[in-house]
C-alpha cells in the first residue's frame, strides 16, 4: 500500500458432542474424558503470564473434541475472547490443547493454534502492551519506544480517519506489531513475500454484522523504511479500513475501498498527484493511460510491484476526483451506496452520472494532472 483489530476465565464444554440418529441426546462420556475436560477448565482459569496486561474479557475455551493416546490426550477447542473496549463481538481462534496423565490426574502441558488455524500474537512470545488515547498496541519482540511511537501515530490516524469517514464506527484501533516480516506473515497465513516492502495491512470481515475489531498488523521491516510522513499516511489508510468496515461489502469495488482509504490518508497533507502517484505519472507520460478503473486482480499482492502501485495510485486519484468535483459528502455517499446497491445505481444516485462517464472523467483527469 502506498507510500509505501481479564475477566473471569471459563471453559464452555460442547454440550452436543454428537447427535444420535433421530434425537438430540449427547453421546455418553467416559470418566477419563470428563476428567480431561475438567482439567482444561481448571487450567484455563489462570491465563499464561504472556497474556498479562492484555485487556481480555470473555475468555472461554469451547471444547469440541477429545482424543486420547496412551498417557496423553489432545483437545480441540475454540477460544473466544474480546479485547475490552475494542471488540464489539468475540474473536475466535481454533486451538489444540495437549494434556498428560501424571499421578492419576490430567495436566495441561501445551496450548497452540490448531492445525490449519492462524496463530495468535501471544503464540509468538510475551506481549508488550501500550495504550494510546485511541489505540491499543500489542507487540512481540519490540522495544517499548517503538510501540509507543506507533501508538502515537495511531492516535493521530484515528481522528484523521474519522474526518474522512463521518459514518458511525468505534473510533478506536488495535495495532499488532510482530517481531519480523516472517512473524507477520504467520499471523496472516500468507507468504512473507506478499508483504515485503509494505508498512501495514488490516484484517477483518466486511459487512454490518457484529464482528471483532479489525487488527492493523504492522510489518516492522517495512515500517522502519518509511519516512515520518509515510508512516502517517500508511497508518491512516489502514485505520480508515477499520472505520469503513461496516459499510464495506462484497459489492464494494476494491478500487473504491483502497482509493477511499488513501484519499482519507492524503486528505490533510500537501501531497500533489505527482508526488503521491509517481508510478502512474511515469506511465501516463509514456502515453499509457489506463483504459478502465483498477480491477480487483490489479490489487493482488506478490505480483508486479509497479502494476500494484499504479492500481493504488489510480484508485486514490479517482476518489480525489470525485471529492473535488462532486464534493466529499458525495464520495462518502457513493461509498455507502456501493456496499448495498448495484454499481451503476450507486453512481447515478450519488453523483448523478453513469459509470462510463466517471471512467472518462477519471482518464481525462489523469492526463491533466500527471502530464
Amino acid at each position: 500500500m502506498p507510500p509505501v483489530r481479564r475477566s473471569l476465565v471459563r471453559v464452555l464444554p460442547l454440550l452436543l458432542s454428537a447427535l444420535l440418529a433421530g434425537c438430540g441426546a449427547p453421546a455418553p462420556r467416559d470418566g477419563a474424558e470428563r476428567d480431561i475436560r475438567e482439567a482444561v477448565a481448571a487450567w484455563s482459569r489462570t491465563p499464561p503470564e504472556r497474556l498479562a496486561g492484555i485487556p481480555l474479557e470473555g475468555w472461554a475455551y469451547e471444547v469440541s473434541e477429545v482424543r486420547r493416546d496412551g498417557a496423553g490426550a489432545t483437545v480441540r477447542a475454540e477460544l473466544h475472547y474480546r479485547l475490552a473496549g475494542y471488540d464489539p463481538a468475540a474473536a475466535g481462534s481454533a486451538r489444540e490443547v495437549r494434556l498428560t496423565r501424571d499421578g492419576g490426574r490430567w495436566h495441561v502441558t501445551g496450548d497452540r493454534a490448531a492445525p490449519g488455524a492462524l496463530p495468535q500474537l501471544w503464540d509468538q512470545g510475551p506481549v508488550a502492551v501500550v495504550r494510546g488515547a485511541h489505540a491499543l498496541v500489542l507487540g512481540v519482540g519490540q522495544e517499548t519506544g517503538t510501540l509507543s511511537a506507533i501508538a502515537a501515530e495511531a492516535d493521530r490516524a484515528v481522528p484523521a480517519a474519522s474526518a474522512g469517514w463521518p459514518g458511525p464506527w468505534a473510533g478506536r484501533a488495535v495495532v499488532l506489531v510482530p517481531g519480523s516480516l516472517e512473524r507477520m506473515a504467520e499471523l496472516l497465513g500468507r507468504p512473507a513475500a506478499e508483504y515485503r516492502g509494505m508498512g501495514a495491512v488490516t484484517t477483518g470481515r466486511v459487512g454490518e454484522a457484529p464482528a471483532p475489531a479489525d487488527r492493523v498488523v504492522v510489518n516492522p521491516q517495512g515500517w522502519a523504511e518509511l519516512s515520518a510522513a509515510g508512516r502517517g499516511v500508511i497508518l491512516t489508510h489502514e485505520v480508515t479500513h477499520v472505520a469503513t468496515r461496516a459499510a464495506t461489502t462484497a459489492t464494494t469495488p476494491l478500487w473504491l475501498s483502497e482509493g477511499f482509504a488513501d484519499w482519507a490518508a492524503y486528505r490533510s497533507t500537501p501531497a500533489t498527484p505527482e508526488q503521491a502517484a509517481p508510478t502512474l505519472a511515469r506511465a501516463v507520460r509514456r502515453g499509457e493511460v489506463p483504459g478502465e478503473l483498477p480491477r480487483t486482480e490489479d490489487f493482488a499482492f506478490g505480483g508486479d510491484p509497479e502494476a500494484l502501485a499504479r492500481a493504488y495510485e489510480g484508485a486514490w486519484l479517482a476518489c480525489r476526483l470525485i471529492a473535488g468535483r462532486w464534493g466529499e459528502a458525495a464520495l462518502v455517499d457513493l461509498y455507502g451506496r456501493a456496499g448495498r446497491e448495484p454499481w451503476p445505481v450507486a453512481v447515478r444516485g450519488a453523483l448523478g452520472a453513469d459509470p462510463d462517464a466517471l471512467t472518462k472523467d477519471w482518464r481525462e483527469a489523469l492526463r491533466a494532472e500527471l502530464r
